[in-house]
């Protein structure tokens, strides 16, 4: 892979999360029915390509970078109770791709 390539790919990534950071109103829950990710799945690969760089990385440091500030905060000031209809894709979902 070209450096030039691994760039764009990092272009790419900050740009999605940019997005993900611009688009709040948009929840895990609703990322996992539609996409069968969401940030906590972007952090954990984050952190899993340090790893295989032999660079240690916390799960909540890895957070911190998809959500741009920790966790917690984040779930505080945005994350909203799933509704019975959101669980109730969110298991389809699942059937669906397990």
């Amino acid at each position: 892979m070209s450096a030039s390539t691994v760039e764009l790919e990092a272009a790419a990534f900050r740009r999605l999360l940019a997005h993900l950071n611009a688009r709040t109103d948009v929840q895990n829950i609703d990322l996992m029915i539609t996409a069968g990710f969401c940030r906590n799945c972007l952090a954990d690969w984050y952190r899993e390509a340090a790893a295989e760089r032999g660079v240690e990385l916390s799960k909540d440091d890895a957070r911190e970078r998809v959500y741009g500030m920790p966790f917690a905060q984040w779930k505080a000031q945005h994350q909203k109770d799933a509704t019975p209809e959101q669980l109730a894709a969110f298991e389809r979902a699942q059937k669906a791709h397990g």
